[in-house]
């Protein structure tokens, strides 16, 4: 039988438990991954409370409170606190989701927070987003086009610009990439749920003109059919799209210009 174990620094360990604050009667308890690659040591789980009384509803709301008043150290990514930006994507409560738009009072019990799956760590709730960005950019995600520049816009009928809803407003938080099985153990090849959302979004517009080329692009047994239809990216999507669906339509075109 093979017998498959951690490396013993890879082990996450009982942390610090930080003192709740004096007088406060109205205590959250959060459970929070630690890492720092200069300290040598093993990730950490540390504790913390929160007084809900003098913190907003949002989860990036007490990560911000941490930060300020309990444990300068903490260290996490966040930038608009509406849920456009994705930069304060990370696994809370067992879903991968955005800080800032995830109420504390969906959650029962302790807040348990941790960096996004299956992805280096830089620090603490940061992931290294380097190979996602690059897969991202793999798909050429602009218009590719052949004729002349107009003067004025590329003109798109409403019938066409329709077609773009639910794919344009992925805000690129890896969410769904990092809740994908697939993309866990193939995402080195596997171009992942987001950059195929992307993919799809360039070779449905109108406007574009290189439609063969991206399909060819993508005619790989990794790239695209690593996807397995576990539906883990439309579940988590915190922008409520779908991933899969739109995966499912690039493998229908595949078919389609073949037969």
């Amino acid at each position: 039988m093979v017998q498959l174990r951690l490396p013993k620094d890879s082990v996450v360990k009982l942390g610090k438990t930080w003192p709740a604050p004096e007088g406060a009667t109205n205590l959250r308890k959060f459970q929070i991954y630690r890492w720092d690659p200069d300290a040598g040591e093993n990730p950490r789980v540390d504790t913390y409370f929160v007084d809900l009384d003098t913190c907003g509803p949002m989860v990036l709301d007490a990560l911000i409170k941490i930060k300020n008043e309990i444990d300068p150290g903490l260290t996490f990514r966040r930038s608009c606190r509406e849920g456009i930006c994705g930069s304060c994507a990370m696994n809370i409560d067992g879903v991968n989701t955005l800080a800032c738009t995830r109420g504390m009072d969906e959650i029962n019990g302790t807040v348990k927070i941790y960096p996004l799956p299956h992805m280096p760590v830089v620090k603490d709730l940061v992931p290294d987003l380097t190979h996602f960005y690059a897969q991202h950019a793999s798909i050429m995600p602009w218009l590719e086009t052949k004729t002349s520049t107009p003067v004025k816009e590329w003109l798109q009928s409403i019938e066409d610009r329709k077609k773009l809803d639910g794919l344009y407003e992925c805000v690129m938080c890896a969410c769904c990439s990092t809740s994908c099985p697939s993309y866990w153990w193939n995402g080195d090849k596997y171009l992942g749920p987001a950059a195929l959302l992307h993919a799809y979004r360039w070779i449905i517009d109108s406007r574009d003109e290189a439609t063969g080329e991206r399909l060819d692009q993508l005619e790989d047994p990794f790239k695209l059919y690593r996807c397995h239809t576990i539906m883990n990216c439309t579940k988590t999507c915190p922008k409520n799209l779908n991933p899969a669906k739109a995966i499912a339509q690039i493998k229908g075109m595949m078919v389609d210009r073949v037969i």
